[in-house]
């Protein structure tokens, strides 16, 4: 690899990356050697900041809380190392973990680093077991990288043939597998890449030869070399049985596994008599350290070496020069883009008709030609159907490839793979100079997005450590979401989808879009874009809308929706007769299209909310946040919803109102197909379900308010 030890933020330099994370002590441990041994051989090699170092002494952190407060932990101000790793380790650049994400996720790093450099791309080195290859998102991740040229990937597969549960994870020769019937050279072949077979992973000089000659390849294909280990080697303990806890401490076995390293000095090792002390285990942890310590002081032509060889690894990465190629896309621009007014050309005319989908692709193409194509894009064979296709016009059309087609913003992402898709998208945003933007039904894609689009919102918030900035976006475009996609049945249109979004993030990490009027797209978008989450979730609808003209129907302007909660038709002064909540474009026109008129025609004067974006509205200083959306509000109110009935809990807190709340599984049950209108119809979210519902929850208000009345005066009257 070439980089440079003293600044672990460089982005031109190679990476490694562990596919899932489970060797996160043999990851710390390397870096803490690394570490000591340049501190003795070559301390200049070092970063200046403590911070930006794995020291020995942060061995002490592993699996420590930030809070916690041993007495060395404090003192060497070690930091916590995460149980799998995260970007608050230096070198780091994504957090992995979850079966088979770090590998998508690394795949869109090495994707990002091939477009943002050009022809002399950083490489991305992944390390994983032949058990992380056998996750389906990891066959579609490798399946991309095969179709996109991406030779900056080489894939380091340490073949040992055990898992938690298996001693024969794949086929091997004539012999089955209990997971799989092929092997890691075949997976390997089958998507394109070229195969480097290690026999004998533990023969150094098979290793290096092997490591070599994956360097010197030039067939434009990604690369991986198959080492055939053992797992646990020279531990005592093999295969699967090496699993989870080692070998007690202080036992015959524990020392002759640090015998080879400590030797004599093994006898030196401290010993704790209560192990849940966990001040002395920790005295006991650092004199270990310290043992090593001394071993490695002693090692003055290791020292010498290794520093060497660090050195030259910076050398190497100097001289290559790289910088990033011509036409680079600028990530920046997206935020400086985020206007609150209306672009030119985005505007829509009144009567006109258009599916909320195409006006998202039209303004997310907006800003990826404002930023140079820093939005990297792909969908699950689904990009003119989710009109995701309109954020690559203006670029090279057809797919991207690294060598044939790399000015392309579109992805071949495994084809019909929301899970994959949304990995690679991930680490695309994870390099940092890009965003990544998948699309998908929002019934398949919430959920499949859902775990790598958490682990790059954590990878986001760790890398401030070492790294402070704005996030780099990740947006999953949730379309066909809600009821109007029901002519393709209930397991296309999900309400549940939202609710595994929102709110569901740290605040400031993530941002969902809920927009029921095209209008409401630039500025919810915009707004997003503003807020540099982490993390942005849009809902969109299928079917073509009608452009109001609000003005007329008495509505709020569409700006409005950048604030996460407005009123989208305030009540007239004077007593006010109820309060109605929505969210949700089916539920909202069939409201302002079909029962407000008839309200209004009664005489009745209500307060009509609409909830655009929680996220966006948690983000309002609170004197702007209690005007709009008042407590009192939120204890009088009923909702209406095309999501589930959780999403509305933040604003309907009365049980009358909750009780009266509308939402699609209302009835108990999954709904049919058919036309839109009809499966709302079915679920009581028709204009005339909707009316009759509103007039029994004011019967009750009003019923309820008289009562309240009538509990003051016997209070009153009792004092």
């Amino acid at each position: 690899m070439d980089y440079d030890l003293r600044d672990p933020n460089r982005d031109d330099q190679d990476l490694l990356s562990f596919g899932t994370g489970h060797k996160a002590t043999g990851l710390y441990a390397m870096w803490a050697i690394r570490d000591e041994l340049a501190r003795l051989g070559a301390p200049e090699l070092l970063p200046r900041e403590t911070r930006l170092r794995l020291r020995l002494e942060d061995l002490l952190g592993f699996r420590k809380n930030p809070t916690q407060d041993t007495p060395l932990f404090r003192r060497f101000a070690s930091t916590p190392l995460d149980g799998h790793p995260t970007p608050m380790t230096p070198f780091v650049r994504i957090a992995t973990g979850p079966s088979g994400v770090g590998v998508g996720a690394s795949i869109g790093l090495a994707l990002a680093a091939a477009d943002y450099f050009g022809a002399d791309a950083p490489r991305v080195h992944i390390l994983e077991g032949e058990g992380g290859l056998t996750p389906g998102r990891v066959a579609e991740a490798v399946a991309a990288a095969g179709a996109a040229g991406l030779d900056n990937v080489l894939f380091h597969v340490d073949w040992n043939q055990s898992s938690i549960d298996s001693d024969r994870v794949t086929r091997e020769g004539s012999s089955p597998g209990d997971y799989v019937q092929w092997d890691p050279m075949e997976f390997s072949y089958l998507h394109d890449w070229n195969v480097v077979h290690v026999a004998d992973g533990f023969d150094m000089g098979q290793v290096l030869t092997a490591q070599k000659r994956a360097l010197e390849l030039r067939t434009g294909q990604p690369t991986a070399v198959v080492y055939r280990t053992e797992k646990g080697w020279q531990y005592g303990i093999t295969g699967k049985k090496s699993h989870g806890a080692g070998h007690k401490r202080d036992s015959d076995a524990y020392v002759a596994a640090l015998r080879p390293l400590l030797g004599d000095d093994v006898r030196d090792l401290p010993e704790v008599t209560d192990p849940s002390d966990a001040v002395a285990l920790e005295a006991c942890h650092w004199a270990t350290l310290e043992l090593v310590r001394a071993r490695l002081a002693g090692e003055n032509e290791l020292c010498g070496e290794a520093a060497a060889r660090l050195g030259a690894a910076r050398e190497r990465l100097h001289a290559r020069g790289r910088t990033p190629r011509a036409g680079v896309p600028r990530l920046d621009r997206l935020f400086t883009a985020a206007t609150r007014e209306t672009p030119q050309g985005l505007e829509l005319a009144v009567g006109s008709k258009t599916p909320l989908r195409a006006q998202l692709g039209a303004v997310l193409g907006h800003f990826n030609r404002a930023s140079g194509g820093a939005m990297l894009i792909g969908a699950a064979d689904l990009l003119g159907s989710t009109s995701i296709a309109g954020v690559g016009e203006g670029f090279a059309p057809g797919y991207y490839h690294r060598v044939a087609n790399a000015t392309s913003r579109t992805l071949s992402l495994g084809g019909i793979c929301e899970d994959g898709m949304a990995c690679v998208l991930s680490g695309v945003s994870g390099f940092g100079r890009h965003c990544g933007v998948g699309a998908s039904y929002g019934a398949f894609l919430a959920p499949l997005g859902h775990i790598p689009a958490r682990v790059h919102a954590i990878s986001q918030q760790m890398r401030q450590a070492l790294a402070p900035g704005r996030y780099a976006p990740f947006v999953l475009i949730c379309g066909h979401a809600g009821m109007k996609t029901v002519e393709d049945g209930p397991t296309h249109a999900d309400p549940q989808a939202l609710q595994l979004h929102s709110e569901n993030y740290p605040p400031g990490t993530a941002v969902t879009l809920t927009p029921w009027e095209p209008q409401e797209i630039w500025p919810l978008v915009a707004a997003a874009f503003r807020a540099a989450p982490a993390v942005i979730v849009p809902f969109v609808t299928r079917p073509a809308e009608p452009v109001l003209d609000r003005e007329a129907l008495g509505l709020a302007p569409a700006a409005a929706a950048a604030s996460g909660v407005y009123r989208l038709r305030p009540a007239a002064r004077g007593s006010r007769d109820g309060t109605i909540v929505l969210q949700g474009s089916g539920v909202t026109y069939a409201f302002i299209q079909g029962v407000l008129p008839r309200l209004l025609a009664e005489g009745l004067n209500l307060e009509v909310v609409y909830v655009a974006s929680p996220e966006l509205f948690d983000r309002l200083p609170e004197p702007e946040k209690r005007p709009t959306f008042p407590e009192e509000l939120a204890h009088e109110a009923m909702g209406i919803t095309d999501f589930t009935l959780p999403t509305m809990y933040r604003w309907i807190r009365s049980d009358l109102g909750r009780a009266h709340t509308l939402h699609p599984f209302m009835k108990g049950h999954f709904l049919g197909s058919g036309t839109g209108e009809r499966v709302m119809l079915e679920a009581g979210l028709d204009p005339d379900g909707q009316l009759a519902r509103i007039r029994e929850y004011l019967r009750a208000l009003r019923r309820s308010e008289r009562n309240g009345i009538r509990e003051r005066l016997a209070v009153s009257m009792a004092g």
